[in-house]
């Protein structure tokens, strides 16, 4: 395939899933905005000039637009696709436009409305994750060496083939993944690992190594690990009330997890090289394209959960930031003044713009070397 030819399946799959991602998470704003009675002028996805769209009956313009990099749900009363409040506007309505208006909500209703975007991403990872396991069941891989890489750290710390890894810092070990996570996210400091030998117990420190690995899409990264494989597998069919908690589960270490990496890179405990960007995104998505219908919905849930967690972030302009504004006049009992809010959104807008130009030079870079 030559390179147009893949630039242009990454951009359409890129379209495609992210523009399906966007479309649940602003209906979430949406449905809850209209149980509220909040009038709804606009439902766009992607930002820029209109490209096609339609009026339903309740006047709500519903449209896609040049730039699919996004979306957004416009109320009565917004100034703009942010939701920014029209102070102009919202001094001219008469009672009846303020009963349909955003803004003359009490604080809880524009709480809900706001926290339903997020929330309805994470109820599609649950629900595309069960549909996943509900097709596959559940395989563990059991925490028994199979495999010693010679001159690794677990052959130098003295394990062995057969051992049976029972615990790693003092946490339980159930399947092979519970240990590589504990390794991926030591930082390359000691291990503790506790090991049953033919019933014998013993306890071995293990200083993970960096290494170059590929992932999933069969590309090059540099992970810790101490160098042991395992080949014994467990198979469990799965029921839909099965598949579904285990989904609900997963949905949750995956949020956590994503919340922690934020953590650490705000921390400066991960290196921001690791932030990626619309471009790996896009690239990541035709790829999965190619791994059948299993590997794109295993994708669309993570980029769902991703887009969930990120925008609870307390930055004006995300949802987060308004939870953050509503939350605090739930607490004062009035908003904030309308200056510190406007100061709020603009150096919300300013932090994601600086943020976008940096992880699109993140992935060019990484691309180009």
């Amino acid at each position: 395939m030559d390179i147009i030819s893949l630039i242009l399946q990454n951009l359409l799959a890129f379209i495609v899933i992210l523009s399906a991602i966007v479309f649940i998470h602003e209906f979430g704003h949406y449905i809850v905005a209209r149980w509220c009675g909040v009038k709804i002028e606009q439902f766009s996805i992607g930002f820029g000039k209109e490209l096609f769209g339609f009026n339903d009956k309740n006047g709500t313009r519903w449209k896609f637009c040049l730039l699919p990099f996004g979306g957004y749900v416009k109320m009565f009363g917004d100034r703009n696709a942010s939701s920014a409040a029209d102070g102009e506007k919202l001094q001219q309505m008469n009672d009846a436009e303020k009963k349909v208006s955003f803004y003359f909500q009490n604080v809880w209703k524009r709480i809900a409305i706001v926290a339903a975007g997020p929330i309805a991403n994470f109820i599609l990872c649950i629900f595309l994750l069960t549909i996943i396991f509900k097709v596959q069941g559940a395989t563990k891989v059991l925490p028994i060496v199979s495999q010693v890489q010679e001159n690794g750290s677990a052959a130098q710390a003295g394990i062995e083939i057969d051992d049976k890894i029972l615990r790693a810092n003092d946490q339980k070990i159930k399947d092979f993944e519970d240990l590589r996570q504990i390794v991926l996210n030591s930082k390359g400091e000691i291990v503790d690992l506790q090991i049953d030998r033919n019933g014998n117990i013993l306890n071995i420190q293990i200083m993970p190594k960096m290494t170059i690995s590929k992932n999933i899409f069969g590309e090059e990264q540099k992970t810790f690990l101490i160098g042991i494989g395992a080949n014994q597998f467990e198979y469990k069919k799965l029921g839909l009330g099965q598949s579904f908690l285990k989904a609900n589960v997963e949905t949750y270490n995956l949020g956590t997890a994503i919340a922690k990496a934020i953590g650490e890179l705000i921390t400066g405990q991960r290196s921001v090289k690791e932030l990626s960007g619309p471009v790996k995104i896009a690239k990541y998505s035709g790829k999965s394209m190619e791994g059948g219908f299993l590997m794109v919905i295993w994708f669309m849930a993570i980029i769902s959960v991703n887009l969930g967690v990120a925008n609870l972030l307390p930055i004006p302009v995300l949802d987060g930031g308004h939870l953050f504004y509503y939350i605090i006049e739930a607490i004062k009992g009035k908003p904030l003044p309308e200056k510190w809010q406007m100061a709020g959104f603009q150096f919300g807008f300013a932090t994601l713009l600086t943020l976008m130009v940096f992880t699109v030079y993140n992935d060019l870079t990484q691309i180009i070397n």
